[in-house]
This record gives C-alpha cells, sequence and structure tokens, in this order.
C-alpha cells in the first residue's frame, strides 16, 4: 500500500482555478507547484506551467502514481505549496479611502470551510470591500477555502480580529450601519435600502447564528421568508441572497 504524504499541516492549494487564480494575484505565496504528469495535455494545466514559468516559480511534473500519495482531495491534478495568506490589518482597511459606500461580510462562527469559501467567493464576485472573521470559532483559511473560493481570496481583503464585538463598536464609529441576518429578523432582507450608507452584513454560524451580543448592536436585523415549514437556507447560499439583493439595488440606483 502506498504510503500517503502528509500535507494536512502544510499550507496548500489545489485545483487548477485556484492554483491559476494564486499564481495571477498572489505568486509570491507559492514556493512550489506539482503537477500530475497524465494532466499535461489539459489546457488549463499547460496554462498554468505556463505562467508559473513566466513568473519564476518552481514546478515539477511528477508520475500519477507518485502524485496521488501527496493528497486524497479533488485536487485536479495540481497542487501548489503556499505561505500563509495575508491578512488586511482591520486599522488599515478603515483608513483606506474608499470609492463610494463601502460594504463588507462579517462572519460570526461559520465552521464549514466550504462556507467560509463560497462567502467570500460571492463577497469578492459582487464587489464587497472586505470580508472579516474572528481568530478564534470560526474556519479560517486553508485549502478548502481557497479551492472553494476558485481564487477569490486574492481578490478581496481578508481581514481577522481578535474581537468581532470590538470591531463592530469600531465600525460604528466610522460610520457603518451593521445589518444582522437571523431567521426570526423584524425586515425581510429585500426591505432594507442597502444603496445610501456604509453597512456590515453580519451571517452567523450554521447552528448557532449570530451572537446575541453582535445581535444586539445590529441596526437592522434581516429575513430571509421561507415560504414552505422548513428552517432556514445554507448560510453561504442565504448570505448570496442578501449581498446579490444589495447589488440589485446598486444596479437599480445608478440607472
Amino acid at each position: 500500500m502506498q504510503k500517503k504524504n502528509n500535507i494536512t499541516n502544510q499550507n496548500f492549494i489545489y485545483g487548477r482555478n485556484a492554483v491559476y487564480e494564486a499564481i495571477s494575484k498572489s505568486y509570491n505565496r507559492i514556493n512550489k507547484i506539482i503537477i500530475s504528469k497524465n494532466t499535461t495535455n489539459d489546457s488549463k494545466i499547460n496554462e498554468i506551467i505556463d505562467l508559473a514559468k513566466s513568473k519564476g516559480i518552481v514546478f515539477q511534473i511528477i508520475p500519477k502514481e507518485r502524485f496521488s500519495a501527496y493528497s486524497e482531495t479533488n485536487h485536479q491534478g495540481v497542487i501548489a505549496f503556499v505561505s500563509p495568506v495575508e491578512y488586511t490589518d482591520f486599522y488599515e482597511f478603515l483608513e483606506r479611502e474608499k470609492t463610494g459606500f463601502s460594504k463588507i461580510v462579517i462572519l460570526d462562527g461559520i465552521e464549514d470551510p466550504h462556507n467560509l469559501g463560497a462567502i467570500i467567493r460571492t463577497s469578492a464576485c459582487a464587489g464587497f470591500d472586505a470580508v472579516i472573521i474572528p481568530s478564534r470559532r470560526n474556519a479560517q483559511v486553508n485549502a478548502t477555502v481557497e479551492k472553494t473560493s476558485a481564487g477569490a481570496i486574492n481578490h478581496i481583503p481578508l481581514i481577522q480580529v481578535n474581537s468581532l464585538s470590538n470591531a463592530i463598536d469600531k465600525l460604528k464609529d466610522n460610520n457603518y450601519w451593521i445589518i444582522a441576518a437571523d431567521a426570526h429578523g423584524k425586515h425581510n432582507y429585500f426591505d432594507v435600502d442597502y444603496t445610501n450608507m456604509n453597512f456590515a452584513l453580519i451571517m452567523g454560524g450554521e447552528e448557532t447564528g449570530v451572537s446575541k451580543n453582535n445581535m444586539k448592536k445590529s441596526d437592522f436585523i434581516v429575513k430571509i421568508p421561507m415560504l414552505r415549514n422548513f428552517n432556514s437556507l445554507n448560510v453561504s447560499n442565504a448570505a448570496c441572497a442578501i449581498i446579490y439583493e444589495s447589488v440589485r439595488q446598486d444596479l437599480k440606483h445608478s440607472v
């Protein structure tokens, strides 16, 4: 039986889109790329090889049997070993000059890395300015998050804070309105006007929701109406609905 190489505790990115985006946007993070030999006829893999060459990144093409010893993930034939993701400093972010109103997402106890990656991806696609996560009791950026985000972590500032409560207070001091999502919210999410304010949308954990303390600090508590007797949407789907309602309103307002 072939022994699996232990890369669980190493920082790595896998998947063609995620690796390509990492080379394009943050290639200084990449230490080495390994590629399965049986994938070298794939056009995306060849784009990765060409881009790695242009950036001076070390890569190695190895036999499929040897490559498969590295990981049981859906690696798509390519793995990049990287330095840890660099988080944006919260206070530096607040001081940055921004165009128009600022929109950010705060994640309060999201445990599933797939949900974290999906929300980062949606936030980046929707043009949000940042995603804030706590340093504890929340999924952190790992290979699964990078793969699920399809490289979106290279397109939006990620901010890690020790205290969400303190960060929310500071955001309120900087003219941000705080919007929490909760199944028992007072407002339907589409009844809030997102167009004329800086706002931070808080999405709570899969099981626990937004913490009571952070809920109390919120200016609006919004819900997504459930038309059948069912609990709620997956948190990443719920975040997508609310985020893109703000985009819809912006587009309508700009016409």
